[in-house]
């Protein structure tokens, strides 16, 4: 069964961090891009960061340069969102999702919601004093 599930979230204080995993089953995972969404109360889903297949090149949103990057390890056959410094802003609903079209071509991940097929369920974090 493929599968993808999110784990890590919680409640943090303003500056603090947080490493979310995204982890697979019934598939592998470092055949396709994976991007990590996230969908604050109240507003639309937006990405946030996503990573190649292959060469591991990442790509982020500027609301979250410099403090969220994104790993793979394969050989537990899951993506990591590390984020630090957050913000109340960044409170929201936390998902990751891949890109089956990505396993050919070139590998590289969109920024695009709808190019993603598999989706994990969701992590709730909340940034607040």
């Amino acid at each position: 069964q493929v599968q993808l599930v999110e784990s890590g979230g919680g409640l943090v204080q303003p500056g603090g961090s947080l490493r979310l995993s995204c982890a697979a089953s019934g598939f592998a995972l470092d055949n396709y891009a994976v991007g990590w969404f996230r969908q604050p109360p109240g507003k639309e889903r937006e990405w946030v960061l996503c990573i190649n297949r292959g060469d591991g090149n990442t790509n982020s949103a500027d609301s979250v340069k410099g403090r969220f990057t994104i790993s793979r390890d394969n050989a537990k056959n899951t993506v990591y969102l590390q984020m630090n410094s957050l913000k109340p802003e960044d409170t929201a609903v936390y998902y990751c999702a891949t890109d089956l079209s990505s396993r050919y071509g070139t590998g590289l991940c969109t920024t695009v919601y709808y190019d993603y097929d598999y989706w994990g369920q969701g992590t709730q974090v909340t940034v607040s004093s």
